[in-house]
């Protein structure tokens, strides 16, 4: 049940956000002093905790402070008059949620508490996450999808090999897939294969003997033979030179190694993982990497979904990542606003989850505020979200394209055509400056007449399809309904959808997400459409 608890020594305050909440469907419990809800804590606590700040006896900063301590997640929200700023701010930087100034509008008040509430529950639910001590957060169908993957390889030590964009966290996975494998109580190794130049390479997966070069003083041992009886992962084996591929064929063929310089041939008993961030098949056609081994390596694939296609899962990992970056440095974690949260569901996030980690980091040391809002987000994800206003991308609209009206169709439909090659509401636009009806200038217009000379050709194209349905003398041709099927709404809808997002597709470079945020439309809406226009080619 969602419990509110109120503080306040006023009756009549406790008794209108008792009414209130109860109408909202919360339960709701009413305290005249902090020494009464200190006591009530040591038997139940509430989901959010709303305190005047100045009551008799201890003081709502007070009690904040002993709840924050023993309840650190439980958002409290503190009272105050308005002589009274200085210390809500004191006591919002310090941990409360929020601070709500009395007077205070009542709907606004509920609300505040309802989206601390929601708060609350999300970090119930970023507590009781699975792997959340591992760092794999993932409430999105892909992420489940890689959960119970990795679930079914538990018993198993199959070679897996896991594909996704660089920064999604494939290390993570083969961590986890180590942890829940048979071999757990082994070591788990890992190499960046793309790290290390070539010509160390081969010594540090295979080792080396005394003198196999200059240099080799002592005895080495590579990363199969620290990883015996474990694990080892190999990162970025697309990159891996094409020598140290066939080395690496031979040993998961034959199991079997010798160190650089070695004649004495070892046995290998590990369990290979290997990610990449590139298409090996494509590598493969390309001549770049073994067809052998990539079959070798694939015997289990798993592939890691990229974090715009998971964007659910951000303000989950968000909360992870602004709690671990808090307790490294010591403080209390940020929480972001409804805003800054809405602004990063709708950023590209190339670097994906490394690139969120890194964020929030940033936003731990760099954001002034306990809060974070929109404009305390890096410079980078506020100017990707920035419409940049443009000038020579677009549908180019050529004169032969829409021709004007002969006058005898013209007159036929009323209308008078153009004068010349700018349409006469194009030149009073153009006249006029500001789009007066709004008030304020047209933004990102190719020119001041573009947002009305548009209308002007559309008009012009619906008039020549239609006058092609009337004879000579103006009158309609005599065509039963029955048999009449005409499609052009259709044909006109699916140009103008056309138009408008590949011309929002270039403008993003084909980021489909930033283009449906420009568009103010959804995700899933703008891959139908694409899908409907068959703009996959464009």
């Amino acid at each position: 049940m969602n419990t509110v608890w109120i503080v306040d020594d006023d009756d009549s305050i406790r008794w209108v956000l008792e009414k209130a909440l109860a109408r909202e469907g919360f339960e709701v419990r009413s305290f005249g002093n902090a020494r009464e809800v200190l006591s009530a804590l040591e038997h139940s606590q509430p989901v959010v905790l709303v305190s005047d700040i100045r009551m008799p006896g201890q003081s709502g900063i007070e009690l904040l402070q002993s709840v924050h301590a023993r309840f650190p997640a439980m958002p409290v929200i503190i009272m105050t008059a308005f002589s009274d700023l200085e210390s809500a701010v004191s006591a919002f930087q310090g941990g409360a949620f929020e601070y709500l100034p009395k007077p205070f509008d009542l709907p606004k008040a509920i609300d505040l508490i309802r989206r601390a509430v929601l708060e609350s529950a999300r970090e119930a639910a970023a507590e009781d996450a699975p792997n959340a001590a591992e760092d794999m957060l993932g409430q999105a169908p892909a992420m489940q999808d890689v959960f119970r993957a990795i679930g079914r390889l538990s018993q198993s030590s199959a070679t897996v090999l896991i594909t996704g964009e660089s920064g999604s966290g494939k290390e993570l996975v083969a961590r986890a897939l180590h942890r829940h494998s048979p071999r757990s109580q082994a070591v788990f190794v890992a190499l960046n294969t793309a790290a290390i130049p070539k010509d160390l390479l081969e010594s540090e997966l295979f080792g080396h003997e005394r003198g196999a070069f200059t240099g080799a003083q002592q005895q080495r041992r590579g990363r199969f033979e620290q990883a015996e009886g474990g694990t080892l992962f190999l990162d970025e084996i697309g990159d891996m030179p094409s020598e140290l591929q066939t080395r690496l064929l031979r040993v998961l063929s034959d199991g079997q190694y010798y160190r650089v310089g070695g004649h004495q041939p070892i046995k290998a008993n590990v369990r290979v993982i290997a990610a990449t961030h590139q298409n090996l098949e494509e590598r493969v056609r390309e001549g770049l990497f073994r067809e052998d081994l990539f079959h070798r390596l694939n015997v289990i694939r798993l592939r890691l979904p990229s974090l715009r296609e998971r964007s659910e899962d951000i303000p989950l990992l968000v909360r992870h990542f602004l709690q671990k970056s808090a307790r490294e440095l010591g403080g209390e974690p940020k929480r972001l606003t409804e805003a800054a949260i809405q602004r990063l569901l709708g950023f590209d996030w190339p670097g994906n989850v490394r690139q969120l980690e890194n964020v929030c980091n940033w936003l731990t040391v760099m954001a002034p505020a306990q809060t974070v809002d929109v404009f305390d987000l890096p410079p980078e994800i506020n100017q990707m979200q920035a419409l940049p206003a443009v000038r020579d991308v677009g549908p180019r609209i050529h004169h032969g394209d829409v021709r004007p009206l002969p006058p005898e169709n013209a007159a036929a439909t009323g209308l008078r055509p153009p004068e010349g090659q700018i349409p006469e509401p194009a030149r009073r636009a153009a006249s006029e400056g500001p789009d007066s009806s709004l008030g304020r200038p047209v933004v990102g217009a190719l020119d001041p007449s573009a947002s009305s000379a548009w209308v002007d050709l559309l008009e012009q194209e619906v008039l020549q399809r239609l006058l092609k349905q009337v004879n000579p003398r103006g009158k309609q041709a005599e065509i039963s309904q029955e048999d009449f099927h005409s499609e052009l709404m259709d044909e006109l809808t699916r140009a103008f959808e056309s138009s408008v997002i590949k011309t929002t597709l270039r403008v993003t470079r084909g980021r489909r997400i930033d283009a449906a945020v420009r568009l103010g439309i959804g995700r899933n809406t703008i891959t139908r459409k694409i899908q409907e226009l068959k703009l996959e080619a464009d």
